[in-house]
């Protein structure tokens, strides 16, 4: 059966999820890189950008699975790029090169349409302009069974833990400040929408936890 998951998002100790004032420099806005020392070493990091190697060990167990048994994605607009509004042209084709990480199809949430991109290694994107429960439908759809990865950024989870629509959550929270951006929790009542903590663990860059609905 899908399951509908959030894997490896990391937050800082004061709980945002994302830098202010995302750009081309930025992708995850000014500061959010800092976020992300524990999975940028890894092995699994590492080696979906082209490297030969890297770190095992917890962190890496907790990057590894969260590619296990992904069958589609879905992004926000502003994962996919710092384009606002109608799109000028459609040069921009994600951050990533011409070989994205993810070679499964990815739905991207925006409020303006755009044909979908076909990239190397398995990867398309589709832009969905019918907000997030037709994104979820075409996702399902389209992981044949296998899981869908719901990859952020803040406000796009938020939308989907309100819903009661995402199983399982893997947060990571990493000890740097980042003092303003997107918190990830912000106006999202955990515990009334029936999520728990499942397990955690704690590496030296890290504290994992993974929040499950109940019953799941």
């Amino acid at each position: 059966m899908t399951r509908i998951r959030v894997e490896s998002f990391t937050i800082s100790l004061d709980g945002y999820g994302a830098g202010p004032d995302q750009d081309i420099n930025n992708p995850l806005g000014v500061g959010g890189t800092d976020l992300h020392q524990w999975f940028i070493p890894t092995r699994t990091f590492q080696r979906t950008h082209g490297a030969r190697d890297g770190t095992t060990g917890i962190d890496d167990n907790f990057a590894t699975r969260g590619f296990q048994n992904i069958g589609a994605w879905i992004l926000g607009r502003n994962m996919f790029g710092p384009v606002r509004g109608p799109w000028p042209d459609l040069s921009w084709k994600g951050w990533w090169g011409d070989n994205p990480p993810y070679h499964v199809p990815v739905f991207v949430l925006t409020h303006h349409a755009r044909p979908p991109i076909e990239m190397e290694g398995g990867t398309t994107f589709y832009f969905v302009t019918q907000g997030i429960h037709d994104a979820l439908d075409q996702a399902r759809q389209a992981a044949k069974g296998l899981d869908v990865r719901i990859g952020g950024g803040p406000h796009t989870i938020q939308q989907y833990l309100r819903a009661s629509l995402i199983d399982e959550l893997h947060i990571a929270i990493s000890p740097v400040l980042l003092g303003q951006g997107e918190r990830l929790f912000e106006g999202v009542d955990l515990r009334a929408l029936g999520y728990e903590c499942g397990n955690f663990a704690s590496s030296e860059k890290a504290t994992h936890i993974v929040l499950r609905r109940h019953g799941q």
